[in-house]
C-alpha cells in the first residue's frame, strides 16, 4: 500500500490527524510523554535527555543504529527499567518524576499498576508459554489480571485470534507456529488487555524475511484502527508509510524528529544523512 494512500485511510478511520480524547471537563493531549529522561547502567550513559509526545492515534516509528537507546527508551515507559532523572507520564497523569537519581514524586502503587496495565507491550521475542496452546496464552492474562471470566477471556481470544489471522491456530502450541504466527500470538495477546497504547521492540526483528510481512501487516491494521503506537523498527518502508511521526535516536539521545517526509527525504543533521545511507 502506498504511503498516500496509506495515510489517507488513517485520516478516514479516525487514525492520523483523529480528534484527541474529551471528557466533559478535560481533554487529553497525549497518551505518552517523557521529559527530560536520563538513564545509565554503571558508566554509561544510555539515554540523554529524552523527550517526547505522543497523541492519540498516533503512530510514533523510533529509527536509528544499535545501541542508541531505543528499546531501553520504550522499556522505561512501561517500568522494566527505571530511570535516573526526567518525568514519564500516561494519560496526562505523573507516574515518576526524578531528579540526579533520587525519587521526587512516584504514583501510588495500586493507580502505577492500573495506567501501566493501559500500555501493552510486543518484544522481539514470543515469550510465549510452550505448554499452553495460542488460545490459552491469549486467555491469561484477562482472567488473571482483568477478572475475566472464562468465556468472556476465551470470547475476546478468538475474536483477537480472527483478527490476526490465526483463527484456525487457536489449538496449536507454539512449538507448531513459525515464527510470524508466534508474533502475531503475542500481538493478540497484548490486545487482549485492551491497552489503550501499544509498544513495540523491534517485532520482526527475530523473523525470517519472508515473515516479516504478516506481522506488518497486522501492526497496519491497529494503525488504521486508531491504536496508538510507538514502534522500534529497523523496517525503513514501514516507519515511512505507517508513521506520522518519525523519531531519529543517536547515541541515547533524539537527534531528529518530524514527519516521515522530514526524515527520509529532507534530513537535517549529518549523522541522519549518513544513517539512511547506509540503509537505504
Amino acid at each position: 500500500m502506498h504511503r498516500a494512500l496509506f495515510q489517507e485511510l488513517m485520516k478516514k478511520s479516525g487514525g492520523i490527524g483523529g480528534p484527541c480524547f474529551y471528557t466533559s471537563e478535560v481533554m487529553y493531549m497525549s497518551m505518552i510523554k517523557t521529559e527530560n529522561i536520563c538513564k545509565s547502567f554503571g558508566e554509561l550513559k544510555v539515554l540523554k535527555n529524552v523527550s517526547l509526545s505522543v497523541e492519540p492515534k498516533e503512530v510514533v516509528c523510533i529509527i536509528g543504529p544499535s545501541g542508541a537507546g531505543k528499546s531501553t527508551y520504550l522499556r522505561t515507559l512501561n517500568h522494566l527499567e527505571t530511570i535516573d532523572n526526567g518525568k514519564i507520564y500516561i494519560d496526562d497523569r505523573l507516574l515518576d518524576d526524578y531528579e540526579n537519581g533520587v525519587r521526587k514524586f512516584r504514583l501510588p502503587a495500586k493507580e502505577m499498576h492500573e495506567e501501566l496495565l493501559e500500555v501493552g507491550m510486543v518484544f522481539q521475542r514470543f515469550n510465549l508459554f510452550p505448554h499452553k496452546t495460542v488460545l490459552e496464552n491469549v486467555m491469561i492474562a484477562p482472567m488473571h489480571v482483568r477478572k475475566l471470566s472464562e468465556t468472556e477471556a476465551r470470547d475476546r481470544a478468538v475474536d483477537l485470534l480472527t483478527r490476526v489471522g490465526l483463527a484456525d491456530k487457536i489449538d496449536a502450541y507454539p512449538n507448531k507456529l513459525s515464527g510470524g504466527q508466534q508474533q502475531r500470538v503475542a500481538i493478540a495477546r497484548a490486545l487482549a488487555m485492551e491497552p489503550k497504547t501499544m509498544l513495540f521492540d523491534e517485532p520482526t526483528s527475530a523473523l525470517d524475511p519472508e515473515l516479516v510481512g504478516e506481522v506488518l501487516a497486522v501492526m497496519k491494521q491497529l494503525a488504521l484502527d486508531g491504536m496508538t503506537m510507538i514502534v522500534v523498527t529497523h523496517e525503513m518502508g514501514f516507519a515511512r508509510e505507517v508513521s506520522n511521526k518519525t523519531v531519529f535516536m543517536y547515541d541515547g539521545q533524539i537527534t531528529e524528529q518530524g514527519t516521515p517526509d522530514d526524515i527520509f527525504q529532507h534530513p537535517q543533521s549529518e549523522r541522519l544523512q549518513q544513517f539512511l545511507k547506509s540503509i537505504l
